[in-house]
């Protein structure tokens, strides 16, 4: 009786403590929530309002802005006791990582709207903090929430924006009408047209990298990403569907059980529909789900039927209709059962959170990297942010799965190699990210099965079953700047070609007017060997150019380029400078397509790639005036992948191409585009025929799904050869691994295969590739370029700019731009 007294006071004292005129979403946007889109900008003003009236339970912190600079926010929000005293619970909690923490707190993180037409999930994030302030108080006395509204507030309010232009006044359920079908560039992406919840491990975009910062600080115990998928499909909630990864622990799968069956009782009662345990699997790294749950959290992703199709009410399938008011009470029942549970198992999290930092028994301990030194940097940025530790090498030879080979052998460690352990407290992240090939419960599965960081960043690296010494430290942090104290009198200035901070840099040259030549042919100087592809900066060159040096000091300083000086174009072995082998870099003008039959998320990565990566000028144009544009006004045009490139290559525009390579053009076709051009007869590139068997089609009907799999490539990475003489390949070796995401096959080019999959390769070193996909596979081309006229065709097959992360295949696209003239 008088535990039933205390509790019933302490509950009375929680309310009493909430301010009776704190006004619910619909009192202060002057609307009913679910009768209309709220603009990110109202929704601030609905936070800040919050924080305002609450300020001893609620803090609102801005942890970044967009590229479009909307501000990106946090609210937490717990009991008065507890946000007094805030700082500690983070820290006490983070103690867990070492199994030191006697924390007693639960910190829950619920993720709203990370794809923008999506867009049920913010207008629910507002009624449920206010639920949380108000009726479900309760919760927060040993529970820290994390709310962030909108993820993706560009793409949101890129939505809103349009519908509240096309939805008819009062809005029509009716599916045929313009309110529900947007456009070519929805509201799903963010301003470069990336899909944010692929990109938590790869932090290619900036709001994920500011997001990831804060991240850290917390690894909350269990993290939901609010999502929607089509109008016809009932709530998604844990648990998720195999595959999963197998670092994922006992706990953690049964926890989503428990979360699962907590949303069940709220459903079950209010006679709504839901599935579990189907199409969303827990097992590519970059997903809102599975990132948080290899940092040993629980992980999950609530799905809601309407997406960016739903407007404020439709018909569905069946007849039913489905409102925007219906789906904001959906999100927000399981965002509170899952504060709910959460709270109720404090205890059992804290506990389970200390168990999964301690050290795991992974068979592979360490993994050793050589390489650039450009790519090896390029990959430490992205360990950093992630905060995992990596050191130099200590020398000696290791032995392991040589990634180079897929066999075991050695490798020699030197000061120059990167040495990363998996006994640290970001482990179990090192070994999905780093391993060889990730195992698959099954094959059916949602996204790529293929990511390994060695292979998507070029470099020699084995994977070891004992603990390779390292360096304390590393050595690539707080090295001197390059490229200082050069001479006005020296002949010319040389560097390599390896990386993409290379690329950089002779992009930055070309736009500030520096001439600059390249070597077809390997030479030496001053007892210095360079490849294919090195840049040659000369004095008489740039003689017009006003302060030449100080701005080739300035240039190559920011990039930290090396430049080695010559005093003589005579070389002691290859051609010298004035020879023909030693070209002039064209300052090319650049086009790429937009609009219908593109990819957006394809065209998205090429815009990222030029204005966020290599840093020069595109000029985009849309399909729909394509015709009345002057082609010869460019040195180079674009097609982002893409489905539909059949139907558009009609005989008019593909003629008026062919022209315009055929006077010099350069031509770059990617995935799609290319079969829409081997359908066409365009070029020369042929699709490769696949034998067809008489009894592939007989299997029973249940098994249809996994029967396509045998004809599908799930994202997997194939070992290629590279001719590195092509200019195509300057900078790369004889061996390249290519992240395959669709089953594109064709036959060789008779001339200018440059990059492909030879006899006997048709199997991946890593990832999921159906039996049939596989057959299709053997001795096709990946890249290559073809001579048309006095112009040139580049095939990408394979794309080398997938999601941004595939570091090592983007040189490719600048040595299409710059080296092959």
């Amino acid at each position: 009786m008088k535990q039933f007294l205390l509790t019933l006071l302490l509950g009375t004292l929680s309310l009493s403590a909430v301010p009776q005129d704190l006004k619910s979403p619909s009192e202060f946007l002057g609307y009913p929530l679910g009768t209309q889109f709220t603009r990110h900008h109202q929704v601030v003003d609905y936070y800040q309002y919050l924080a305002e009236k609450v300020p001893d339970r609620l803090q609102l912190v801005e942890y970044g802005q967009t590229n479009e600079r909307r501000p990106l926010l946090l609210a937490y929000l717990s009991s008065a006791e507890n946000m007094g005293n805030l700082e500690n619970i983070r820290k006490e909690h983070l103690r867990g990582m070492q199994g030191e923490s006697n924390a007693s707190k639960v910190i829950v993180w619920l993720s709203y709207n990370v794809h923008g037409n999506e867009s049920v999930s913010t207008e629910a994030s507002m009624k449920t903090i206010h639920a949380l302030l108000t009726e479900h108080s309760n919760y927060l006395r040993n529970t820290v929430v994390i709310i962030d509204p909108c993820l993706n507030p560009d793409g949101r309010d890129r939505y809103v924006n349009w519908y509240n232009q096309y939805k008819n006044t009062p809005y029509t359920v009716d599916p045929n009408s313009t309110e529900h079908h947007q456009g070519w560039w929805t509201g799903r992406s963010n301003h470069y047209m990336f899909d944010l919840n692929r990109d938590w491990a790869w932090l290619t975009q900036l709001e994920s990298r500011q997001r990831l910062k804060v991240f850290n600080k917390w690894l909350p115990h269990v993290h939901v990403d609010f999502h929607e998928q089509g109008v016809d499909e009932p709530y998604y909630f844990a648990p998720a569907a195999e595959p999963y990864h197998e670092v994922i622990t006992n706990f953690q799968k049964s926890f989503q059980i428990a979360i699962g069956k907590n949303h069940a009782k709220y459903f079950d009662a209010e006679g709504w529909f839901y599935f579990t345990k189907e199409s969303f699997d827990l097992l590519y790294p970059s997903y809102g789900d599975t990132y948080p749950t290899y940092n040993g959290g629980i992980g999950m992703t609530y799905e809601q039927g309407g997406s960016g199709k739903a407007g404020l009410g439709i018909i569905t399938q069946i007849g039913d209709t489905l409102t925007l008011k219906d789906r904001i009470a959906h999100h927000h029942t399981t965002g509170l059962s899952t504060v709910e549970i959460s709270a109720k198992n404090a205890e059992k999290l804290n506990t389970e959170f200390k168990k999964f930092y301690r050290n795991k028994k992974y068979r592979y301990k360490s993994y050793l990297l050589n390489g650039d030194t450009d790519k090896l940097d390029a990959l430490a940025q992205l360990l950093d942010q992630h905060q995992i530790v990596y050191s130099s090498g200590k020398g000696g030879t290791a032995k392991g799965f040589r990634y180079m080979t897929g066999k075991t052998g050695n490798i020699k460690s030197s000061e120059k190699s990167m040495v990363i352990s998996t006994d640290q407290p970001k482990g179990t992240l090192v070994k999905v990210l780093f391993e060889p090939d990730a195992k698959l419960s099954d094959s059916l599965t949602y996204d790529i099965t293929a990511w390994s960081l060695p292979y998507a960043y070029g470099l020699d690296a084995l994977a070891s079953e004992t603990k390779i010494e390292a360096n304390t430290g590393n050595s690539w942090s707080d090295r001197p700047p390059k490229g200082i104290n050069l001479s006005e009198d020296t002949y010319a200035y040389v560097t390599d070609w390896r990386s993409m901070k290379d690329a950089r840099f002779l992009a930055q040259l070309l736009q500030e007017k520096i001439r600059v030549r390249y070597a077809k042919k390997p030479f030496t100087t001053h007892g210095k060997k360079y490849d294919r592809g090195s840049l040659i900066i000369t004095r008489k060159d740039n003689e017009n150019t006003k302060n030449f040096i100080p701005l080739l000091t300035e240039i190559a300083h920011r990039h930290r380029i090396a430049l080695d000086k010559t005093d003589t174009g005579f070389v002691e072995s290859g051609k010298d400078f004035g020879s023909e082998y030693v070209r002039m870099v064209p300052d090319v003008k650049v086009a790429m397509l937009s609009g219908e039959p593109t990819s957006t998320l394809r065209f998205g990565e090429i815009w990222h790639f030029f204005e966020q990566q290599l840093h020069y000028p595109v000029t985009i144009i849309d399909t729909s005036y394509l015709e009345s544009v002057d082609l010869s006004l460019y040195d180079v045009l674009i097609l982002p992948g893409g489905n539909g490139y059949a139907d558009f290559m009609g005989a008019e525009k593909l003629q008026k191409l062919k022209k315009w390579v055929a006077n010099g053009g350069r031509l770059i076709a990617m995935g799609g585009a290319i079969q829409g051009l081997a359908v066409n007869n365009g070029f020369g590139l042929k699709q490769k025929e696949a034998q067809k068997d008489s009894m592939e089609n007989l299997f029973p009907y249940e098994e249809t799904a996994r029967e396509q799999l045998k004809k599908e490539i799930k994202g997997a990475i194939f070992r290629a050869k590279v001719d590195p003489t092509h200019p195509l390949a300057f900078g790369y070796g004889d061996i390249y691994f290519t992240l395959k995401q669709k089953s594109y096959a064709y036959d060789y080019l008779d001339t200018g295969s440059v990059v492909y999959l030879e006899e006997g390769t048709q199997v991946p070193v890593a990832g999921f590739a159906g039996i049939e996909a596989q057959k299709k596979m053997n001795r096709t081309l990946v890249f290559g370029v073809e001579k048309y006229g006095e112009g040139k065709v580049v095939y990408l097959v394979d794309n080398p700019l997938f999601r941004g992360f595939w570091e090592n295949g983007k040189l490719f696209v600048a040595n299409a731009l710059f080296m092959l003239d």
